[in-house]
This record gives structure tokens, C-alpha cells and sequence, in this order.
């Protein structure tokens, strides 16, 4: 993928897919070293023990429609061809936690990219979603919770045009866009 925003709006996905209504989105460009970090987390039923081992597998995956699933698999070869790392942690109760680890000067690195484009895609095509969203540079440390939003809009939906335009402004006004 070109960016790495892209992986999370795929992860982010899997989650809505596994019945998610809460995720968590960390993007850490600040982590020692020169690795940025990305973690993302929800509250979905987990992941079967006997399978969290095969998930990142591109011919393993629990959709019927399908019988690939290149995300997670795509995600870490990602992280570990820039000379990172990848760990996913599951609890059947819980949710899942998935976390990608970038060497930031590796050739390999994609650019971490348009991360308010793929927030503002997750809460446009799923409005029921809540999403905290953190992300922290050299210059800046922000987040955002939709939960708080939600009771600022006074009953006006959080898909609203208006309201997507507001978040992604925050989000670039605190963070930059394209990075």
C-alpha cells in the first residue's frame, strides 16, 4: 500500500467486520529511534485462540465470501520489511490489538499518509462507530474521541458533511495532512 494510513483504514475495517462499534487508533511518530509506531484496538469479540496464530496467513480467514485475507498479512510484511515489527494479541472477550512497528528512514517505510481522510472514511461509511484516534509527531500530540464529539452535536449526526469537514480539519490543523 502507498501509505500506511491505508493499512489502518483495513485494519479499522476488519474490526467493523468482526461487529466492532469502538475502535482505537494510535499513530506514534515519536517512538525512540526513529520507528513509528501504529496500534490499532477494539472491542469486537476477538479472535479465536486456535486461529490468532494463522491470522496473519493470507489463506486463512473467516469470511465466507472469500477465502483470502490480505490485511493483516499485507500489515506485517509491511513492518517487518522496513526492519520493524508486528505483534497481534486477542482476548475472545475483549477485542483484538493489533500493532505495526516502521523503521521511519527505511527505504521500505511507506509515508504514514492521510490519516484524516481515513478516519473520516471510517466514520462516514459507519456512523455507529466511535473512534479514538491519537497520534503523536515531534511537534504535536493530539487525539480526538468521538464519543466527546458525539455529545457537543446536540442530536446532529456525526456523518453530517459539515460535522466529517470539521473533524478533518482538526485533525490536519493538529497533525499536518499527507505526512
Amino acid at each position: 500500500m502507498k501509505e500506511l494510513s491505508l493499512h489502518i483504514l483495513d485494519i479499522a475495517e476488519n474490526s467493523i467486520g468482526a461487529k466492532a462499534d469502538f475502535v482505537r487508533i494510535a499513530v506514534d511518530e515519536t517512538v525512540k529511534e526513529g520507528y513509528i509506531s501504529i496500534e490499532i484496538q477494539d472491542n469486537g469479540p476477538g479472535i479465536q485462540k486456535e486461529m490468532i496464530g494463522s491470522v496473519a496467513d493470507p489463506f486463512v480467514t473467516t469470511r465466507t465470501e472469500r477465502r483470502i485475507g490480505m490485511g493483516i498479512s499485507l500489515f506485517k510484511a509491511a513492518a517487518e520489511q522496513s526492519c520493524g515489527a508486528f505483534d497481534i494479541e486477542s482476548d475472545e472477550k475483549k477485542g483484538t490489538r493489533v500493532k505495526a512497528v516502521f523503521k521511519k528512514d527505511h527505504v521500505d517505510t511507506a509515508p504514514v499518509g492521510d490519516t484524516a481522510a481515513t478516519i473520516i472514511t471510517l466514520l462516514a461509511g459507519n456512523p455507529g462507530l466511535d473512534i479514538r484516534y491519537e497520534h503523536a509527531t515531534p511537534e504535536n500530540s493530539f487525539f480526538l474521541d468521538t464519543r466527546e464529539i458525539r455529545q457537543d452535536l446536540e442530536g446532529i449526526d456525526i456523518d453530517h458533511p459539515a460535522v466529517l469537514e470539521k473533524i478533518k480539519e482538526l485533525i490536519n490543523d493538529n497533525i499536518g495532512s499527507k505526512r
